[in-house]
């Protein structure tokens, strides 16, 4: 293998785990945050078969931001861990020059493999460790039964900030309730289905079909939180243990957050593998890459059925890798909610019967929705999947936010051509960024015709109605239905809304759409 351009770089090591003790009403400080993220490191190191000399060889920690430290206040309910890379190196006992603590969002575990293969490529960084936890069922456990538990560490310093910090919403969007992933992603689903041509029962059907493929992989993965196996009838079927969460997604179309699994991956360049004695056996490759982002404010995107962010970035991950998806013979698609699944699907011109499958892990909804990191689980198991599956590609897709920030990545044990070199996101986030935009008004009054909807849910049915709409004169508007008016909400559920007309009025700083 003596062709390889020794500063190409490769993953060595990946470890993953789910850790069951909330499950089984246990709530403990051995399932606080970095304690996790040691033991997923220290299994990432094990698996590189030279763990001691990997760990000793760290010069870069990153972590993965924690769902419960990525809101506005960025504090943890258990105590403040103010520089998570550092406190896991000394857990290590090591100084790495680099410490990082990213942003939030989905996209960050991929987004960190392609920072790192580049500054791998330039001799800018030796041995890589990207690691991150989610245990927010420990966290939430703890709460309700009132245990008192303590997370908060100070190893000193201050983290490099890495990913963009811009708030994923407007306050325009939260004060009428689209501003969280459950309320939002609907949204985009019922403008998909309009785009379709479907009846909310037929789409209902392929949303179901779409995901009973996803649990059927997470049925057989032993680290699945939900390993249980559901038919596409009963994941797609609202039910007493299947409501409705926002119209048209029931519970089980739902990534599920309060989990407890970390997981970490090695990386280096081949030059510095040989010299710690990491067997080639163990190498795999990372051959495309991109990232690029949505417009930012879900009010300001042009078209609510394509992505045109996943369509850029896989068009240039792939060129870059000289592939194209028939090439691909493992996926993992960012899988949140069925509309990141679609969004994927149509960008790289997949069907949804593709018999190669969308996923490796089981997905958000049924291995885990492990907050920001869930893409390290893809990533470690995709590592495992390419050393299965030699010779072959593999693709893993992440998502942070509303289908706003993306990033991908294309692996294999086959080596990459000499010259490791990808192409600067900003280079080409240029093409999104100018994309046309609709005007946006936030009173508005008159008459009106809905663009999308979706209507929110709680235990007691449904709550509130989101209305993504259009005026007279083009323009759009967020609205709610009317407060209380149980009738405005289940009529946007029995009769197609999309396009249906009705008026729209302005008080007390919110917009009210009334059906006709």
């Amino acid at each position: 293998m003596s062709e390889i351009d020794p500063r190409t770089p490769i993953l060595v090591g990946g470890g993953q785990y789910t850790d069951r003790a909330a499950q089984q009403g246990k709530f403990t400080n051995d399932v606080a945050p970095i304690p996790m993220l040691e033991k997923a490191a220290r299994m990432a190191a094990a698996d590189t078969g030279a763990a001691d000399a990997v760990i000793k060889a760290i010069d870069a920690i990153a972590i993965v931001r924690l769902i419960a430290d990525s809101s506005e206040s960025r504090r943890l309910p258990m105590g403040v861990i103010t520089n998570p890379p550092r406190s896991l190196a000394k857990r290590l006992d090591v100084a790495p020059k680099r410490e990082i603590y990213t942003a939030p969002g989905g996209n960050t575990p991929q987004q960190l493999v392609n920072h790192f293969a580049e500054k791998i490529a330039n001799g800018e960084t030796e041995v890589a460790l990207l690691a991150g936890c989610e245990n927010f069922a420990t966290m939430m456990g703890a709460i309700k039964k009132g245990v008192a538990l303590d997370w908060a560490e100070d190893a000193g310093g201050t983290p490099e900030e890495f990913g963009d910090y811009r708030r994923g919403s407007s306050d325009y969007e939260k004060a009428h309730g689209a501003w969280i992933p459950v309320n939002n992603y609907p949204l985009f689903e019922n403008a998909i289905r309009g785009a379709k041509g479907r009846g909310v029962t037929e789409h209902q059907k392929k949303m179901g079909d779409l995901f009973a493929r996803y649990n059927e992989v997470a049925a057989a993965n032993p680290l699945s939180w939900f390993p249980t196996r559901r038919s596409a009838e009963e994941i797609a079927t609202p039910s007493a243990s299947n409501r409705y969460v926002g119209f048209p997604y029931t519970k089980y179309m739902n990534a599920v957050i309060e989990v407890d699994q970390a997981a970490a991956v090695f990386m280096t360049s081949v030059a510095k593998a040989r010299e710690l004695g990491i067997p080639e056996e163990k190498w795999v490759y990372l051959h495309g890459c991109a990232e690029a982002t949505d417009i930012w404010l879900l009010s300001e995107r042009a078209d609510y059925t394509v992505s045109p962010a996943i369509k850029l970035m896989g068009e240039k991950a792939f060129a870059m890798a000289g592939l194209t998806i028939a090439d691909i013979g493992s996926m993992d698609l960012y899988s949140c909610f069925p509309s990141a699944v679609e969004y994927a699907l149509d960008a790289f011109g997949l069907d949804q019967d593709d018999p190669r499958g969308f996923t490796v892990t089981g997905g958000l909804p049924y291995f885990g929705g492990a907050g920001n990191n869930y893409v390290m689980h893809s990533i470690v198991t995709m590592l495992d999947t390419m050393r299965d599956k030699r010779g072959t590609y593999g693709l893993v897709t992440a998502n942070g936010m509303y289908a706003t920030k993306h990033a991908c990545g294309i692996y294999s044990t086959i080596p990459t051509k000499p010259g490791w070199k990808r192409e600067d996101p900003k280079s080409y986030q240029k093409q999104i960024d100018a994309l046309d935009r609709p005007k946006l008004v936030e009173v508005a009054n008159g008459d009106a015709t809905i663009e999308t909807y979706t209507v929110m849910h709680d235990r007691n049915g449904p709550s509130f109605g989101i209305v993504i709409g259009r005026l007279a004169d083009g323009s759009r508007f967020l609205a709610n239905t009317p407060a209380g008016d149980a009738a405005a909400m289940q009529t946007l559920m029995d009769v197609e809304s999309l396009g249906r007309k009705g008026t729209v009025t302005h008080a007390d700083g919110k917009n009210v759409f009334v059906p006709a």
